[in-house]
């Protein structure tokens, strides 16, 4: 039997109403063994974002995207916040 990822803890747990590449996503406040890549800029449902892949720190898989920066005042919240797909937080290894 695999090994469970150690990610967010679910007291970091912001929103569960996210969607990235696999399908459902959640937002959380902060997240754990995961790295940053570099910051990009990138198109999303909601507007134009600078974002950093959050990938795991044991294996490299990409698993969501983090908020560096909005140009939108109503999507400011989101800056600093990490969304995570839930295909990534369920799957074993």
């Amino acid at each position: 039997m695999g090994e469970s990822k150690t990610l967010p803890k679910y007291f970091y747990l912001i929103s569960k109403k996210f969607v990235g590449a696999s399908g459902a996503a959640f937002m959380f406040s902060q997240a754990m063994n995961v790295v940053v890549g570099p910051k990009i800029g990138r198109k999303l449902l909601t507007g134009s974002y600078v974002v950093e892949d959050v990938m795991c720190s044991k294996c490299g898989e990409k698993l969501g995207w983090k908020y560096v920066e909005t140009f939108n005042l109503k999507q400011r919240y989101k800056e600093g916040m990490f969304v995570i797909e839930k295909l990534k937080l369920t799957k074993k290894y």
